[in-house]
């Protein structure tokens, strides 16, 4: 693809990502808590409006696609920022169940949009850029970088909790906006991005969303996927559980090990994206998958009795968690961008973060019904469902586009034709 060296403001990406996430980490554990303190609206409704507010969000990738191929993936990454800042600010504001909703939905609705844009922002970037790192490794330097970010922001809110004033708790609102705000500032006035538009017909599969529903390896790659993000989202929904009612330790142990797969994430995310893009990105998911699987088994094992094994046994399968993963983001989001058509690609991206919305839906019920039949159940489920997700891997490999499947290949074709835009004004 043409138009490497166009692109400008690398580590303002970064940094940009990184404060953002910030903003996500400091509401991220309040998104109850803050509502129950500040309002008198009831808990029970409240968790009913927060989950209106995150229902109404389900086709805003489809929309969120079509814009980013339209106009560029860069604008929707910054004005999903401005609506979440706008909607934090409400936040500070709020006090019956209208504004509630009002403010939850503003802010659920600039996440979907920022998660459906963003991973394409990020391929506009690399694709245009003049250094050697690939998109899986500009994938893995972004994960690592919003890692940071999340971590930083938690510690700063586990501070607020224990101080428990209003004024606190308003200051973090007031906080979270000024990030995504400064975010989407550094985005507009720092980071460029190529937008690239190939000939029309170079690609049948460019027509959007009719074309990918008639993409089968693609749609069995979001299905698959969602058995690798359903795993991603099973540690921290489940370690609190499993360690306070299972396993029956310290309730410090549920934060010292987060905090060590956070660290573990963020500092070897450049290292290890960098070394797996030597090797097929279907060949890097199997691997993670294999490492889920031995995650799963091992936490299967730990239980009451004997406190230091089991501590030592969860350390362990978290630190398996943290590989799987380190592996499994850059690989899977660079072979997705590589398999859709340049075209189509924000339609494409924005479709394969159903993967986890999916997921997400899905997790905390898969956890609580088999955690009842039996503490291990759970887990021996999930591995079973990652080593089956090998077989899936392996068989659509032979399916996806050959270009696809190593870092930089779909980069050596001819160049379809390319325009500059300053994606953000």
């Amino acid at each position: 693809m043409s138009g490497r060296g166009l692109s400008r403001g690398g580590a303002v990406l970064v940094a940009a990502l990184t404060v953002d996430s910030i903003g996500n980490g400091l509401f991220l554990p309040l998104s109850l808590v803050y509502f129950r303190e500040l309002t008198e609206v009831p808990l029970a409704l409240l968790g009913v409006l927060l989950s209106v507010a995150n229902v109404v969000t389900l086709p805003v990738p489809l929309w969120a696609g079509t814009l980013a191929d339209r106009f560029g993936a860069l604008p929707v990454v910054v004005g999903s920022q401005l609506l979440q800042a706008v909607g934090f600010l409400a936040y500070a504001w709020v006090q019956g169940p209208v504004g509630v909703l009002a403010s939850a939905t503003l802010v659920a609705v600039g996440v979907r949009f920022f998660w459906s844009a963003v991973f394409t922002a990020v391929a506009d970037y690399a694709d245009g850029s003049a250094g050697s790192w690939t998109r899986d490794t500009w994938y893995a330097v972004s994960n690592g970088a919003r890692t940071a970010g999340l971590a930083v922001g938690g510690l700063v809110t586990g501070f607020v909790v224990a101080d428990g004033r209003e004024a606190t708790y308003r200051g973090v609102a007031y906080a979270a906006a000024a990030c995504f705000a400064l975010a989407a500032a550094l985005l507009a006035g720092f980071v460029r991005t190529p937008a690239t538009r190939p000939a029309p017909g170079a690609d049948r599969r460019a027509d959007g969303y009719a074309g990918l529903l008639r993409d089968r390896p693609f749609l069995a790659l979001i299905a698959l996927n969602t058995a690798y993000a359903m795993s991603n989202m099973m540690l921290g929904l489940a370690l609190p559980t499993v360690v306070l009612d299972d396993v029956r330790g310290p309730a410090w142990l549920t934060s010292a090990i987060l905090a060590g797969n956070a660290l573990t994430v963020a500092v070897l995310s450049a290292p290890v994206g960098i070394r797996a893009q030597r090797h097929r990105r279907t060949r890097t998911i199997v691997l993670a998958a294999v490492l889920y699987t031995a995650w799963g088994l091992v936490f299967a094992t730990a239980g009451p009795g004997r406190p230091v094994l089991a501590a030592a046994l969860l350390v362990a399968g978290a630190l398996l968690f943290s590989a799987a993963e380190l592996l499994h983001a850059p690989a899977s989001a660079g072979l997705a961008a590589a398999a859709a058509p340049p075209a189509a690609r924000g339609r494409y991206l924005a479709a394969f973060q159903y993967s986890f919305t999916i997921a997400s839906m899905i997790a905390p019920a898969f956890f609580a019904t088999l955690y009842e039949v039996g503490t291990a159940v759970p887990w021996l489920a999930l591995a079973g469902v990652n080593a089956a997700s090998i077989l899936g891997i392996l068989a659509l490999e032979r399916a996806l586009p050959a270009t696809a499947l190593r870092a930089g290949a779909d980069l050596v074709a001819p160049p379809p034709t390319t325009t500059v835009t300053s994606d953000a004004r």
